[in-house]
């Protein structure tokens, strides 16, 4: 019999609930309220954990079970000993409280290149600001033994709210105080350092050098440890740069493949032809294909060790791929009496079989522009007359 359901209403399950059905209402709720994705929420993110703590411990959630919240904290197990970010980042894999709570958050920025940087290789110069420790104050943020308990939360850096779950059950929750930081101190605003207000840090631009290394992909990501914002007692933030390839008017990339569209005229599909490559290193490839040698429309071809080159292994490559694209010839190109002539040198044509029965119809263009009008027009009913949408054909 469960003497208090607080705990699992917490986490939207049943007392009967089982760890598995524990763990998933927990993630689904941790990822909802999160002070990452919802900085309002910190509160909420908290009770949840603890309700989690107790519930997927066994003994604890006996113990709670039998004499509910009060039972937890004279059992000397209390729910609220561990920190919500412990618990987080145990169930999902992460740091763990120390290193969340000693690092700056890291900053990402996006880098766009071009599929000529990612083959060659090349050096970008990245230009951003960060906070850096003061270097008036160095870091302490104002006149040193001038600080002052904060009024607010006298000295403790911390505000204490009481808030009901459910009918009969309240908590108190703490929150950081917001005058002080969390510090208990504050300087008196004579006593501010003039450089950074008392905020300890200042802004300053610093310059990045971001090396692109030879078959990199797009969207892969550059760290530069320790080159993001600073905070006086925490070890700094990183810079993450995040490559963003841009289009290319003639390759495409495919892994380490690269892709590639060619125009060729219909005799040369059919004779042979010599066409040149201008690849992204600046060389030109000479490509043929033989006499007898036919390219099928769409058809693709490969050129070994030309593709893009292999990250880390810059001497491996991989295909270049061409799809051909045939051009045929307008009609009327060859005056009739020849055509005879050409016939005899293409392959035999199929012949159909005619019946009298048959009738015979001519092929005709398509108007696409007279298809557009008609079908923006209204439309007839079928005892008010034909309709005229629908493709139409131009007569010859």
């Amino acid at each position: 019999m469960v003497r208090e359901t607080g705990y699992y209403d917490l986490l939207g399950v049943s007392p009967k609930a089982s760890l598995d059905e524990l763990k998933k209402a927990y993630r689904k709720l941790a990822l909802k309220y999160h002070p990452d994705k919802n900085a309002n929420e910190g509160e909420k993110f908290k009770i949840i954990s603890q309700a989690y703590e107790v519930l997927s411990d066994p003994k604890k959630r006996e113990l709670y079970d039998q004499g509910g919240e009060q039972a937890i904290k004279e059992g000397g197990v209390g729910g609220g000993g561990s920190s919500p970010m412990d618990i987080f980042n145990m169930f999902f894999g992460g740091g763990g409280r120390t290193q969340r709570e000693r690092k700056v958050k890291n900053v990402v920025h996006q880098l766009g290149v071009t599929l000529e940087e990612l083959y060659n290789g090349s050096t970008r110069k990245l230009g951003l600001q960060k906070n850096v420790i003061c270097e008036k104050c160095d870091g302490y943020g104002g006149k040193k033994g001038a600080l002052e308990k904060c009024s607010t939360c006298k000295g403790s850096g911390v505000q204490v709210h009481v808030q009901q779950i459910r009918p009969g059950m309240i908590q108190q929750i703490q929150s950081m105080c917001s005058d002080c930081q969390g510090q208990g101190e504050k300087f008196n605003s004579k006593d501010r350092c003039k450089n950074c207000n008392g905020h300890k840090v200042e802004r300053k631009k610093k310059i990045l050098e971001v090396h692109v290394d030879k078959g990199m992909k797009d969207g892969q990501k550059i760290t530069f440890h320790g080159e993001g914002d600073q905070e006086p007692g925490l070890e700094p933030g990183d810079v993450i740069i995040v490559l963003d390839l841009k289009e290319h008017p003639v390759f495409q990339r495919q892994d380490d493949n690269l892709m590639m569209k060619m125009k060729i005229k219909l005799v040369e599909a059919l004779c042979g032809f010599k066409k040149t490559i201008h690849l992204l290193d600046g060389r030109t490839l000479l490509i043929h294909s033989s006499p007898g040698q036919v390219i099928k429309p769409n058809e693709f071809k490969c050129i070994h060790n030309e593709g893009m080159p292999v990250h880390r292994d810059p001497y491996e490559k991989g295909l270049l791929i061409i799809q051909f694209e045939i051009e045929f010839p307008n009609k009327h190109w060859l005056p009739e009496h020849m055509l005879p002539d050409l016939e005899k040198l293409l392959p035999m044509r199929d012949h159909a079989m005619v019946l009298d029965d048959m009738e015979e119809v001519d092929l005709c263009e398509i108007d696409y522009e007279s298809q557009k009008r008609n079908y923006s027009g209204e439309a007839y009913d079928e005892d008010e007359g034909p309709r005229q949408g629908g493709v139409q054909c131009q007569t010859q």
